[in-house]
C-alpha cells in the first residue's frame, strides 16, 4: 500500500517567507507541531540545509518521535524532507509547496508513502491540524 498519497492545502494569513521561515525555526517548530491541542512538540532540532536533519517529540498520552532529512529547500516556495517515525513507510516524503495568493500564502502540503490506509488517514488529520495551527499562530503575529 505504499503508493498512497495525501495531499492538505490551506491559505495561510501570512507571507511566503514567514510561512517558510516558521517551518524551519525551532522555537516556532514547537509551537504548532503537533497532531492536537493536547500536545507538545519537544526535543526540537533542525539543521535547515540540504542534506540536514530534523527531529522532535510529539508529546500527549504517549512520545511520538519524528525526523527526517532535507532533500530540497528553495527559498520561500518549497521544502521536501523524509518523514521518519515508527509507522512511517520505506521512502515516505513529504513536500510543501508555498505560493503567494492575495491575503497570503497557499501552501500545498503533499505526503507520499503509506503502510496503509488508515496511517494515510491519521496523516491527514495531523497535517490539516498543524496547517491550522500555524495559520492561527501566524495570523496572530500579522499587524491589525
Amino acid at each position: 500500500m505504499t503508493d498512497l498519497t495525501l495531499t492538505a492545502r490551506r491559505t495561510i494569513k501570512a507571507s511566503p517567507e514567514q510561512v517558510y521561515t516558521a517551518w524551519l525555526d525551532p522555537r516556532v517548530i514547537a509551537k504548532y507541531m503537533t497532531m492536537g491541542p493536547d500536545m507538545q512538540a519537544r526535543d526540537v532540532r533542525n539543521d535547515p540545509r540540504v542534506g540536514g536533519r530534523f527531529f522532535f517529540n510529539m508529546v500527549g498520552e504517549r512520545e511520538n518521535a519524528h525526523q527526517g532529512t532535507y532533500t530540497e529547500l528553495t527559498p520561500y516556495s518549497r521544502i521536501v524532507f523524509t518523514w521518519e517515525t515508527p509507522w512511517s513507510a520505506p521512502g515516505s516524503v513529504v513536500d510543501l509547496t508555498l505560493t503567494p495568493v492575495p491575503g497570503g500564502t497557499e501552501v500545498v502540503l503533499t505526503h507520499v508513502k503509506f503502510a496503509s490506509e488508515q496511517s494515510r488517514d491519521g496523516h491527514l488529520k495531523g497535517w490539516t491540524g498543524i496547517l491550522e495551527r500555524l495559520d492561527g499562530m501566524l495570523a496572530r503575529t500579522q499587524p491589525a
